[in-house]
């Protein structure tokens, strides 16, 4: 990379920061673009790192989004293995870590997060995978051998997930999290129940309602003691506890934050020249009409481009409704809207906690909806949150066919 300016710089180069390229090229064909990225692999999709690389549905060499020529083509430079240190929005440019100062006309900070750390004795150990990277994948695939002992901390999306998969690969799991089951902030106490058994049944330890106290290695292992006086010997740890946004470029460069950074309607800092997307961005939700952050893949995919066409001039509010997926074993959901089990919920199944639908309902209004082994229709759930129309438990049950 030879030059000093360009008319598009996009600080990460995951899903967000390919999306927003690619609708920077929908409505700009010719403005030059940059995007720099932490990491030095091609920017790649992140799911499968807990799904598909283990079960063999997918190969490394299949995850990157885009192949060079693809970048080279649409006139995109890629800035790999460096770090942004520093924006300066005066005189709109940025400096990286090695020293290089790149100006912009327009810039996009689709930093994502920070894997949260452990703060026991020991949380610190090079042993702790705390799983988010490709680089993390590789590693605890070498790891991961017929027969050998692993310890994920955390109930969320990422340690039941990475459990699941280690299972099936004939790894000895053991969970252990503070909350009662698995997922607990999107599932309704009775199915996270049903898969905490689920689990347990396909032979992983399931530790609920406990928290790891502190790590040491002892004899070529880990030893992991618990709130409720467990030990825990495991080969390798893999804790999941969740991300904070990454607003550190943000806040030094007195961008408005809050729980993430603060956007418009069309992606836009408190900077008019800086836009945001994807894990990092702190938005305005079309579903409930209120301020949230979202971690999700669809999400990435939609506000990364929004950004990009706004960017490019284009004047195109974020309206999507996203939805997540996961599988659990042999159960598969999408998702859509708001996933509040809080919130109050109206479940229909055809077979009991395994295929069905669960509205999230607030103030009479379907806010989001959970397909459960039930596919094909995420459109049909977008509308339904979209009509925002009072239905009884009646016309729900009709609302989408199953």
């Amino acid at each position: 990379m030879d030059k000093n300016s360009y008319k598009y710089v996009i600080i990460g180069s995951g899903l967000a920061g390919v999306s927003a390229a690619g609708g920077i090229r929908e409505a700009d064909k010719t403005g030059d673009i940059l995007m720099a990225g932490m990491e030095n692999n091609m920017p790649y999709d992140r799911p499968p790192l807990t799904k598909k690389l283990w079960t063999g549905a997918k190969k490394v060499s299949e995850i990157f989004l885009h192949d060079e020529n693809f970048y080279k083509n649409q006139g995109i430079d890629l800035y790999p293995g460096y770090a942004a240190a520093q924006i300066k929005p005066s005189e709109k440019s940025v400096v990286f870590e090695d020293g290089r100062v790149i100006a912009y006309s327009k810039l996009l900070l689709a930093t994502g997060g920070i894997p949260r750390k452990l703060g026991i004795p020991g949380g610190g150990t090079g042993e702790i995978c705390y799983f988010r990277t490709l680089n993390d994948y590789q590693n605890i695939r070498r790891l991961a051998g017929e027969g050998s002992k692993a310890l994920v901390i955390g109930g969320g999306f990422i340690g039941t997930e990475i459990a699941a998969a280690l299972n099936m690969n004939k790894v000895s799991v053991t969970m252990v999290f503070p909350e009662e089951f698995p997922a607990s902030r999107v599932f309704t106490e009775v199915l996270g129940k049903k898969i905490l058994d689920n689990y347990r049944e396909k032979g992983i330890e399931v530790l609920c309602g406990d928290l790891p106290v502190s790590i040491e290695k002892k004899q070529g292992h880990l030893l992991t003691k618990t709130k409720n006086g467990r030990e825990i010997i495991s080969d390798f740890i893999i804790a999941g506890i969740g991300i904070i946004p990454d607003t550190v470029l943000a806040q030094k460069a007195g961008l408005a934050v809050g729980n993430g950074i603060t956007a418009d309607e069309n992606l836009r800092t408190s900077d008019p020249d800086i836009y945001t997307a994807g894990d990092n961005t702190n938005f305005i939700s079309i579903s409930s009409g209120e301020r949230m952050r979202l971690e999700h893949w669809d999400n990435a995919i939609w506000q990364g481009k929004t950004a990009g066409l706004n960017m490019a001039g284009q004047k195109t509010p974020y309206n999507h409704i996203p939805y997540f997926f996961s599988d659990f074993f042999d159960f598969g959901f999408e998702a859509a809207g708001d996933i509040n089990p809080k919130s109050g919920t109206i479940s229909f199944w055809k077979k009991e906690f395994d295929t069905g639908i669960i509205y999230y309902m607030k103030d009479g209004l379907v806010r989001g909806v959970m397909l459960c082994n039930v596919w094909d229709k995420i459109d049909m759930a977008r509308e339904l949150i979209d009509k925002k129309e009072i239905l009884s438990g009646e016309e729900l049950k009709t609302a989408i066919v199953f």
